[in-house]
């Protein structure tokens, strides 16, 4: 893809698509669980968790175990998938909260997403769930997450809304057993509240959304945004936790250097919150399930692509870290399963370097619409990879690019790759390089131990692929390295 000209790219030039053409485009359903580590799966290794539906479905298509997102916070991964741009160009370089809300930071009503070009074609459009691509703003919704300093939650109005048609959404907010949504045409004061779990809520919807397009005849294209396993681990029916109730967490502990002893907060904060976190991870499996039952009973699954993933994973105590927005591996690391039957040859994928924001052109290119993705389009194309596999001299080329900005301070930040055996990061301050970071995830697969200092030569080539990236995306961060 060309991304010389990074210039947003105006909407008209959308054209819309034939009949015949609307026949033979396939339907698309994406699902997105928020803050799901990669690795946190049944048929990616982990034996302590339960997924047997996510096991079941990727059984008939593309696992791929080495999926990561490149900027893992929730605003910025999202606006990258949207968007296809990096975090620099995207128009969302940070989380969209009211301390960065004087920035500017929101998905532009300028770009031309996925969803827009869907809608263009005669797509039937739908999302579900969470969105946390708008800027809060006074007066501040009267949510419980926007009445501390940092306010969180904000309406998306259909003017801002790409293309979807069908909307009921949220911007961000975490409370799982009581969620609020905005639906259709509702206003920014006429939300509503719901008595049941986010997940369960927010798949009846969407088997309700199929239930109504089946009928149309038209292609569609359907996001369900679902916020487990995300903070509020521990808000999630009794009949998930029940299933871990008996975990012997503290062995898991033992067994992971990463984690900090029993005494500290962290060590605490981990072996408190692991059973909750795999109790949402199993209730989003049930869901999930659900949904992809659903699509099989109403006859649409052979020609619909089917896609889980997640924005980005979490460290959840580990090397100290509660959160993400880091280059573990615990925070990028995230699920990719692809499903479209007859199409997608059932298999485990551990060599092709798939992103969150890669989608964007992925999708489109698997759905026939190459020629309509913009030049603005800065993210890869993985359509042949998903359809053939990624020959392993290739992959052993390859690797995933590392963003952390700070909208209030452009002399602030992060940059790395991601390759096969390397992660490697360059760390600024105040305009000056600060620290730089190099693990060997091959000897090393907890990154325990930076290796920086010993691999002068292996920096020094990952730089330059650093350097040569930043140049050709036009990221001012280039002019920090030397």
């Amino acid at each position: 893809m060309n991304y010389a000209n990074n210039a947003l790219v105006p909407i008209a030039f959308l054209l819309p698509f034939t009949a015949m053409a609307q026949q033979s485009r396939p339907n698309l359903v994406l699902v997105i669980a928020d803050q799901f580590t990669g690795t946190a799966m049944g048929c990616a290794g982990d034996v302590n968790v339960k997924t047997p539906n996510l096991d079941r479905i990727a059984s008939q298509g593309v696992l791929f175990n080495d999926a990561v997102s490149c900027y893992p916070v929730s605003s910025p991964a999202r606006g990258m998938l949207m968007t296809g741009m990096y975090p620099h160009r995207s128009g969302v370089p940070g989380n969209c909260n009211s301390e960065n809300a004087p920035y500017g930071v929101e998905l532009p009503t300028s770009a031309v997403t996925w969803s827009d070009i869907l809608h263009s074609q005669g797509y039937s459009m739908g999302y579900i769930g969470k969105w946390h691509l708008d800027s809060p703003h006074e007066p501040y919704v009267n949510t419980y997450n926007n009445r501390g300093k940092v306010k969180w939650n904000e309406w998306c109005p259909p003017s801002r809304r790409h293309g979807f048609d069908f909307w009921v959404a949220y911007g961000t907010y975490d409370w799982h057993l009581r969620p609020m949504y905005w639906e259709g045409d509702a206003s920014r004061d006429d939300y509503f509240f719901v008595e049941e779990w986010g997940p369960e809520y927010e798949v009846d919807r969407a088997i309700g959304f199929l239930d109504d397009v089946s009928q149309s005849g038209n292609p569609f294209a359907l996001v369900v945004s679902m916020n487990p396993p995300h903070t509020g681990y521990e808000l999630v029916p009794e009949k998930y936790k029940d299933i871990y109730k008996d975990m012997d967490v503290d062995n898991i502990a033992s067994l992971r250097p990463d984690v900090q002893p029993i005494g500290t907060e962290n060590g605490k904060f981990f072996r408190k919150y692991l059973p909750y976190y795999y109790a949402c991870i199993s209730g989003v499996d049930e869901n999930v399930g659900r949904l992809y039952g659903a699509l099989e009973e109403k006859g649409l699954s052979d020609n619909t692509i089917f896609i889980f993933t997640s924005d980005h994973g979490v460290c959840l105590g580990t090397h100290g870290i509660q959160g993400k927005d880091v280059w573990y591996e615990e925070a990028m690391r995230i699920p990719m399963i692809m499903v479209w039957p007859n199409r997608i040859s059932p298999r485990v994928d551990n060599d092709t370097m798939i992103s969150f924001g890669d989608l964007y052109p992925t999708m489109l290119s698997l759905m026939g619409l190459s020629s309509e993705i913009p030049h603005s389009v800065m993210e890869r194309d993985y359509s042949k990879e998903v359809l053939h596999g990624t020959p392993k001299a290739k992959a052993l080329k390859s690797w995933q690019p590392y963003y952390r900005l700070y909208p209030s301070d452009s002399g602030k930040g992060s940059r790395g790759i991601r390759g096969k055996r390397y992660t490697f990061v360059v760390e600024v301050e105040e305009g000056t390089v600060s620290k730089t970071h190099l693990y060997d995830r091959q000897t090393d697969p907890y990154q325990m131990k930076d290796v920086s200092k010993e691999n002068p030569r292996i920096v020094r080539r990952c730089t330059r692929i650093l350097k040569k990236h930043l140049s050709r995306t036009g990221d001012p961060f280039l002019k920090y390295l030397h």
